[in-house]
């Protein structure tokens, strides 16, 4: 067999951004998850709630959805990692997990608008989500090796730009051929799925779930032909995997720049996630949104995430990337505040005409930002933890990057569901990211800029 260029390696292993980047943007943020809150809240008022009420359930039993599957990801992912660095292949676990990815969204079509199987769908969700995130951990593992260090920021960044290219053209043929108007209509008026789904079943809107599957699973063959384990392979062995990752965590304790740079992410990436997965929610909750007009704002957002990715890339290449994760954490921190002081009555306390368009404009202009900075601060983390992975076991390591990212990623939803449940509003429900982000900054101050090699 012919052996494979580094370049179609490279775009091998880009394809794997563009195919599964669609379950965030479509399922977590943009679609399923606001049309989940707009059922969720329809079958709480049916019960005799009212509107603030049930917004602030329908909110809480998203964010349960995301915790529980926080909790699953963050306690598996390094022992999975150490599992596969014990035997040198990924691969058959990108595998496995693919399959749990096109199984959970697959089923989501089945969402009944009446909210009568909201427990089972969520349960669907988790496992297509687990598949997304535990599959994420051996692709960025695979960073290390496929190309020289210091090309590893621009490939990084280029990667997450062009996931969010493919996020952002699934989202837009879902508005234009799918997603329902509360007219019966798509966003360019053509009949949902060119007239072969029910509007009035939602079916443009259900139908999400088998095309994010269908998408995937179409945009892995690059990287299935293209990208191969490159170390020996072993034999499975669940005690020499425990060993590694025992090895591994004790060697935290002798390398300060490690340690701190995984409680910082741990802390801004949960907040980042926790952004992502209530985005949508909170302008479908608080500021009436139709699921189009979310789908329209992720467009921006999608836009402003892929070119930022791909900015933030250049820059990570010039100034490295720790400045512009410092940056990206700033201006993510500066939307919450916006957000929090935001509502369809007032702005910071400044009162607001009845129907004034100026908080959509705001929020639009935040979708900007969260999009952008999301993309440039989750580019310039993956390179940063490139720099102080251990090159003889990168899966493990990134198994340890994937529990930072994911040990405590129950933390801010739940953090969101308690205030949320607390105060009884959507809106303040969000306001735990800040503190989260802020301890994320202040933990960068002991990470050094080029690793424990420095």
């Amino acid at each position: 067999m012919a052996e494979i260029s580094e370049k179609k390696r490279v775009w091998g292993w880009w394809w794997f951004d563009w195919a599964s980047q669609p379950y965030h943007t479509l399922l977590v943020t943009f679609v399923f998850g606001p049309f989940f809150a707009s059922v969720a809240a329809a079958w709480f008022l049916a019960t005799g709630l009212d509107e603030k009420a049930a917004d602030a359930e329908a909110q809480a039993l998203w964010s349960l959805a995301l915790t529980v599957s926080g909790l699953i990801i963050g306690l598996g992912a390094p022992l999975m990692g150490a599992m596969a660095d014990s035997t040198g292949r990924r691969r058959p676990w990108i595998l496995g997990f693919s399959v749990l990815y096109v199984a959970g969204a697959s089923a989501l079509w089945f969402t009944d608008p009446d909210g009568s199987n909201m427990w089972a769908m969520l349960t669907a969700f988790g496992i297509g989500f687990i598949g997304a995130e535990f599959a994420l951990i051996f692709i960025n593992s695979q960073l290390p090796g496929l190309v020289a260090d210091e090309n590893v920021g621009k490939v990084s960044g280029s990667g997450f730009a062009f996931g969010y290219i493919g996020g952002l053209v699934a989202l837009a043929i879902m508005l234009v051929l799918f997603m329902e108007q509360p007219g019966g209509r798509t966003l360019v008026g053509l009949e949902p799925g060119l007239g072969l789904l029910d509007a009035g079943a939602r079916e443009g809107t259900r139908i999400v779930g088998p095309f994010t599957a269908l998408w995937f699973a179409v945009f892995m063959v690059p990287y299935a032909l293209w990208v191969r384990d490159t170390g020996p392979a072993g034999h499975w062995s669940f005690g020499a995997a425990m060993r590694l990752l025992l090895r591994s965590v004790k060697g935290l304790s002798h390398k300060r720049s490690l340690s701190s740079y995984l409680v910082s992410s741990m802390f801004y990436r949960d907040a980042l996630n926790g952004l992502y997965g209530f985005g949508g929610v909170y302008a479908t909750l608080v500021l009436d949104w139709s699921i189009v007009t979310v789908g329209v704002f992720g467009i921006v957002s999608g836009l402003a995430a892929a070119l930022f990715s791909w900015a933030g890339g250049k820059l990570d290449a010039r100034l490295g990337p720790k400045p512009v994760i410092v940056g990206a954490i700033l201006g993510l921190t500066g939307v919450i505040v916006v957000i929090l002081f935001m509502s369809r009555e007032a702005i910071f306390g400044l009162p607001l005409a009845e129907g004034s368009t100026i908080p959509d404009v705001i929020f639009f202009a935040c979708g900007i930002v969260i999009g952008g900075m999301g993309g440039t601060l989750q580019a310039a983390s993956r390179t940063l933890m490139v720099r102080h992975a251990d090159l003889a076991a990168p899966t493990e390591s990134f198994g340890l990057y994937g529990l930072s990212g994911r040990a405590t990623s129950f933390m801010a939803p739940a953090l969101i569901g308690l205030v949320t449940t607390w105060t009884g509003s959507a809106r303040i429900g969000v306001s735990p990211l800040i503190g989260l982000f802020l301890l994320g900054l202040i933990l960068l101050i002991w990470v050094k800029p080029d690793g424990e090699k420095a």
